[in-house]
């Protein structure tokens, strides 16, 4: 699979994540997500380990303090680690996505590595599905 260029750095810090679609060998989709994590960036799978719930759902990833929060039941998932230590989905880790980064004459490049995905575009798999989970979080924005 060819490696392919995503985004800069700079973008993913600026707009706080970024999302993208890949296929595996079988042809399934996939949403990852890029965001920041000290002075670079981290890809994980675009579901929360609890049930399955997206973490970006088309319009940014909430993160706060360095951890990504599951819009749904309000865990938390370190930036650079992918790890849980609180709520429904504590001791779990997201399940990463390689991806290397390529300094240019005016920007840092973010290319996917992860030779078990091909990248399909960016944003999120067209699947039709508007809906927005009721959140059951205690946590206030």
């Amino acid at each position: 699979m060819a490696r392919a260029e995503l985004t800069t750095v700079g973008t993913v810090y600026e707009e706080g994540s970024w999302l993208f679609t890949v296929a595996d060998d079988h042809g399934n989709e996939e949403e990852v997500l890029l965001v920041p994590c000290e002075g670079g960036v981290e890809a994980w799978v675009n579901k929360c380990t609890h049930e399955f719930q997206r973490l970006d759902r088309g319009f940014g990833s909430p993160i706060r303090d360095g951890e990504i929060l599951c819009p749904k039941h309000g865990s938390t998932f370190d930036t650079c680690s992918g790890y849980c230590d609180n709520g429904e989905a504590a001791e779990t880790t997201l399940v990463d996505v390689s991806v290397e980064i390529e300094s240019h004459a005016t920007s840092e490049r973010v290319f996917l590595s992860d030779e078990s995905y091909t990248f399909r575009h960016e944003g999120p798999i067209d699947d039709g599905d508007d809906d927005m989970p009721t959140s059951t979080s205690h946590l206030s924005f």
